[in-house]
């Protein structure tokens, strides 16, 4: 007999995955995941997103004004905190792109940051360092060891350059198996009697 574990035994499985979170009754947030694991008798209560996690931002017209992707996602409720791992990419509204290996959200704090190498690609530049934060609109941000600026026209000219600079290169890429995240299938919950999560390595939070 197993013993049970809560630290990686999850209590609720759901999988085709969508949640919406409101603000004064206007959708704000919507996520998608294929597979959502709930972990609510461990030590520090969290959800575990193992096949990926796909976040849209709306303003108030319902308009997307940011997405988020990422291979893995963990939520800390408790600590409002936010944990996304590999090939994370944010867009913003205003056409930047931010793509990095590691990616913290504190809800509380309204922060968002990292401290692993970050790919930022504006309209006319792509900025590349280790070490970020930013604000949880990513409209106002600093990268903390800069490591220079390529103008976007280089970028494009020359596919050496584009294998450079690519986040992937180091620690990150697109990625492109999100995109295929149904939306259409109804959700199916499963309360199953204690698994043990072996392959589920936890990352904590201190």
């Amino acid at each position: 007999m197993v013993a049970f574990d809560p630290e990686t035994t999850y209590t609720l499985r759901t999988t085709d995955y969508t949640t919406q979170f409101s603000d004064s009754g206007i959708t704000r947030l919507r996520a998608i995941a294929k597979v959502h694991l709930k972990f609510d008798k461990a030590k520090e209560p969290f959800s575990y997103f193992p096949e990926g996690l796909y976040v849209e931002k709306f303003d108030t017209l319902f308009r997307t004004e940011a997405s988020l992707k990422a291979d893995t996602a963990y939520n800390y409720e408790k600590k409002g905190l936010w944990k996304f791992v590999g090939n994370v990419k944010v867009e913003s509204l205003e056409g930047k792109t931010f793509e990095t290996s590691l990616l913290f959200y504190d809800e509380k704090k309204e922060k968002v940051y990292s401290d692993k190498y970050i790919r930022i690609q504006e309209e006319d530049k792509i900025i590349t360092g280790i070490g970020f934060e930013s604000n949880q609109d990513m409209t106002k941000y600093k990268i903390f060891d800069s490591q220079g600026e390529i103008p976007i026209n280089e970028s494009v000219a020359s596919d050496s350059t584009k294998k450079t600079v690519s986040a992937d290169s180091v620690l990150v890429a697109v990625n492109p198996a999100m995109a295929t995240v149904s939306q259409k299938k109804p959700a199916q919950i499963e309360r199953p009697a204690p698994q043990k999560l072996t392959q589920v390595k936890m990352d904590r939070i201190k």
